[in-house]
């Protein structure tokens, strides 16, 4: 089985992570700077929170919050679901469907290691098969005759 290790193996080690003093029109900033959905929230070297670009929607934008100094302690996902290096690719999806939540924080020993988003689990999956499939049809089309 794949495990989440296998998945950050892939991935860049930069994790993108605010303070929660930080204005949430800052961090939107940063995040959309790096194409990310996601920034992870760190109090010092604890992690506190999530702020995703659902959390700046619903709590902010919808509710004509803009503009008012909103700090991302304010409006960030606090009850945090994480997973661990060891764990599989399918006990991650597990948890993202039901939580209903697309990004989940890796932690080994109390340290954030990093994140992984539903996508990354899909390309994760998908170039697995690939693989697979051509290993499978080399099998079959053997050496030749």
């Amino acid at each position: 089985m794949s495990t989440v290790s296998k998945v950050l193996e892939k991935k860049s080690d930069e994790i993108l992570s605010v303070s929660p003093d930080t204005t949430v029109f800052d961090a939107i900033e940063q995040m959309a700077a790096r194409s990310a959905g996601t920034a992870l929230v760190m109090d010092g070297g604890t992690l506190a929170g999530i702020l995703s670009e659902r959390d700046f929607i619903r709590k902010v934008y919808l509710q004509n919050l803009c503009g008012k100094g909103i700090t991302v302690s304010e409006i960030m996902s606090s009850d945090l679901t994480t997973v661990s290096p060891g764990e599989t690719i399918e006990d991650c999806m597990n948890k993202m469907t039901q939580k209903r939540i697309r990004h989940l924080p890796v932690v080994e020993n109390e340290k954030v290691v990093g994140i992984i988003s539903i996508g990354d689990l899909v390309k994760y999956l998908v170039e697995e098969k690939d693989f697979e499939i051509k290993n499978l049809q080399s099998y079959i089309s053997g050496p030749g005759l």
